[in-house]
């Protein structure tokens, strides 16, 4: 277990807060008699360290130092996909075999008088030297075939968005728990002081029903709160306030903040309370962000061949945007960067539907890991495309329902190996039978790919040690390069 009192983070207790307490307002107020100078620099402006993280030194050599998590929200059908089924083809308008589905969890469509199969509404084709079997409406993911890892046989707990998505972000349906990239940056800490370690963006499409994606998504539960994410809107200012007022210059900002530092370490050197110092920390970055993050923004100096490449002017709020601003991120040493697209949720007309949202990411996608190849840093940096679920084989209409007992993802980059396909579902589509890939192991293995024993990696809360992937897990060795 990792002791995080040795990096301050300590929870006050019950009996040092009523002890403490009081006296905390009894030396605000004599310090504010026996020194008037408070806010002069008789008071030194508080430290601010940066954060290494608590597996320092790793637990074992990574693969990748980053990763860019490309969630699909909504649920894209496997079968639109990913994972091509000509059974399933074969038995469209006919009965689902019991034998698939009697006893399981099936969502809406549970005690329907009569599940009946839905064949792919898309061919698929295959691409690339290694033969990798993917939709037609992902030619241009297709064109990097041999770049990802078609993973066909995961499964989740979950069968409604929110907690769905609660548990592939936090390893379990109860809210309140640390979303994945708060582990990482409370586990590796960030590249980059002027830049949260963990970004949330997000884009919403025109042919599904967008989702909400509440923003305990990316909270940082019972770690210090400073390992949160923060979400940059994808047009205007990414982040409000940002900019200074008009009459506002930088040192007259920075004079503001150091006095609100100083009376912040004032009332830590008495209370020694862990939110006080995420506190300093956030006052500290923020002012940062002030000239980072209109640099980050500011793609003047993006060639007009990369803007060609993801099919974006920038600053539109598309996924395709998105997509080069988390190159940008990744470049100036962010160490989670979460991209939403919100348009995947076809529970009718799933042909035209998946056909408009896949045009929506495709080349964003593509691009993103051709632009990170070409710059070197494909090799260190972890993608991942994926939903919260996936979808019935059975039809819903002209549509699919949510479905939990197997789906596809794909990772690419940051280790894995490329052009290959793991796992799969049975002839139908319906439950993952070979390989297995549970969520908590594909937690485990996104941790040991950035150097990390998930089994280590922990943070006591309530009298327990908690972890990522909580009392299961195992790292998916067979995708590893």
């Amino acid at each position: 277990m990792i002791n995080q009192s040795k990096y301050g983070f300590d929870d006050v207790n019950r009996r040092t807060f009523l002890r403490t307490g009081t006296a905390g307002i009894g030396a605000a107020v004599l310090a504010s008699f026996l020194k008037p100078g408070l806010l002069s620099a008789d008071v030194a402006k508080p430290s601010i360290e940066k954060w290494t993280g608590v597996v320092n030194p790793l637990h074992h050599a990574a693969k990748a130092k980053r990763v860019i998590y490309m969630c699909m929200a909504g649920g894209p059908s496997h079968l639109e996909t990913w994972d091509y089924k000509p059974k399933l083809a074969e038995m469209h308008g006919k009965p689902m075999p019991e034998s698939f589905t009697k006893g399981k969890p099936i969502a809406q469509l549970q005690g329907a008088k009569q599940l009946t199969c839905f064949g792919p509404q898309h061919k698929f084709q295959k691409f690339g030297q290694s033969g990798q079997e993917i939709s037609e409406i992902f030619p241009h993911i297709g064109s990097v075939a041999d770049e990802i890892c078609i993973i066909r046989s995961i499964m989740t707990e979950a069968i409604n968005h929110d907690p769905a998505h609660t548990f592939m972000n936090t390893g379990t349906t109860i809210s309140g728990r640390p979303a994945m990239g708060s582990w990482l940056n409370y586990g590796l800490g960030s590249d980059n002081d002027n830049l949260p370690g963990f970004v949330v963006m997000m884009s919403t499409g025109k042919f599904g029903q967008a989702q909400p994606i509440a923003a305990r998504q990316w909270h940082s539960g019972f770690l210090p709160s400073r390992f949160q994410g923060v979400e940059f809107r994808s047009k205007g200012d990414p982040v409000l306030y940002v900019r200074n007022p008009a009459g506002v210059t930088n040192d007259r900002q920075r004079d503001v903040v150091d006095a609100v530092q100083k009376l912040n370490a004032l009332e830590n050197t008495v209370v020694d309370d862990p939110e006080i110092a995420t506190r300093i920390n956030a006052y500290e970055t923020a002012f940062r962000m002030q000239t980072s993050v209109p640099e980050l923004m500011d793609i003047s100096n993006e060639p007009k061949h990369i803007l060609e490449m993801y099919g974006t002017p920038g600053g539109d709020g598309s996924f395709a945007a998105n997509c080069l601003l988390a190159r940008r991120l990744a470049e100036r040493g962010v160490r989670f960067i979460q991209l939403y697209h919100r348009d995947w949720d076809h529970h009718g007309a799933v042909k035209v539907h998946s056909a408009g949202t896949a045009a929506e990411v495709d080349q964003g996608c593509a691009a993103l890991i051709k632009d990170l190849k070409q710059r070197d840093m494909l090799k260190d940096t972890l993608l991942i495309w994926g939903g919260e679920f996936g979808r019935t084989p059975m039809a819903q209409g002209d549509g699919r329902d949510h479905h939990i007992k197997g789906f596809s993802i794909w990772m690419a980059g940051g280790g894995i190996k490329g052009g290959i396909s793991h796992g799969a579902t049975d002839e139908l589509g319906y439950e993952a039978v070979q390989d297995v890939v549970h969520v908590h192991d594909f937690h485990a293995t996104i941790l040991h790919l950035l150097g990390i024993d998930h089994l280590k990696l922990t943070y006591k809360f309530q009298g327990r040690d908690f972890r990522l992937t909580d009392v299961a897990g195992n790292v998916v060795k067979p995708i590893l390069a």
